[in-house]
């Protein structure tokens, strides 16, 4: 896949789409929104005719973005990561996601700010990491040795940042993902890396905006200037359907009705400018709102 790095200016903010891969869904896409209508998908096939291939199935861009501002530089989500993250069982790994970075002239020591949207596998993949899986970042994480977990030899991939999660999702690992205790939040409160959040946080650059539903503690970032506004989703919003049709419910939802409530509360903000939408999965990285 080829690694260009589109970027987005928020007044003085920049925000950079960073790929690590794409690849189809694991289920058919009419039973991940059994409500669509046949005129939603011509629809949403007319919007974003990439994110369905000649078979007919979903096909999904994995991305993380960073905001750089002149206050730090601050990523949202971790992608699929390398060959042996999580999301493996079914996304397209190994990720490129230290490649994207490098082309985007971002050292991951640079970073001071991760900001997980939530704790579904292919948004926390490269969070945490063993040096096998990513022998081009031995030398950032060989001179941070100290915030590697003494019990499972895993790393914070990002050394100096701090990782952002919501409480309310921090509190449902268990209904989750189990594992993601040891492969995730163990050794980053082990590095003294994680910090909880409780609903809407400023952060450096915009703040972090609560918006449950696709998972109980799903959080967005929002970045303003002006006029414009930029929504970094994550997961509120995952095919064009939802964007064309916010109410549509996805299958993957924890809570349908939260997240329609989330999804139409964001969506629907009124702003005198542009809200553009930077979203993990579309095939464009930015769209307006």
């Amino acid at each position: 896949m080829s690694l260009s790095v589109p970027r987005l200016r928020i007044g003085s903010t920049e925000i950079i789409a960073l790929a690590d891969g794409e690849g189809p869904f694991f289920s058919p896409r009419a039973e991940a929104f059994p409500e669509a209508t046949a005129a939603q998908w011509a629809e949403a096939d007319r919007y974003d005719p990439g994110a369905v291939d000649a078979e007919g199935r979903w096909r999904l861009q994995f991305r993380a973005y960073a905001i750089r501002a002149d206050q730090g530089i601050t990523v949202v989500d971790a992608g699929i990561g390398p060959a042996d993250s999580p999301a493996g069982s079914w996304a397209p790994v190994p990720g490129v996601l230290p490649e994207s970075f490098a082309a985007a002239g971002i050292d991951p020591a640079e970073v001071d700010t991760v900001v997980l949207t939530h704790l579904h596998t292919d948004h926390v993949g490269w969070a945490v990491v063993t040096e096998a899986a990513v022998p081009s970042a031995a030398g950032v994480l060989d001179g941070n040795a100290s915030t590697a977990s003494a019990t499972s030899g895993r790393r914070p991939f990002f050394p100096n940042a701090e990782y952002l999660l919501q409480r309310a999702e921090f509190d449902v690992i268990d209904t989750l993902n189990p594992q993601l205790h040891e492969t995730l939040t163990d050794p980053l409160a082990a590095a003294g890396r994680l910090r909880l959040l409780d609903g809407d946080t400023p952060l450096r650059a915009g703040r972090a905006v609560a918006t449950p539903g696709h998972t109980p503690g799903h959080q967005s970032v929002l970045v303003a200037d002006g006029h414009d506004m930029a929504l970094v989703t994550g997961d509120l919003l995952v095919h064009a359907l939802q964007l064309l049709n916010p109410e549509l419910a996805y299958a993957h939802e924890a809570d349908p009705e939260a997240a329609r409530h989330s999804r139409e509360r964001m969506l629907g903000r009124e702003t005198a400018g542009t809200l553009h939408l930077a979203t993990p999965h579309l095939t464009e990285p930015f769209v307006s709102a």
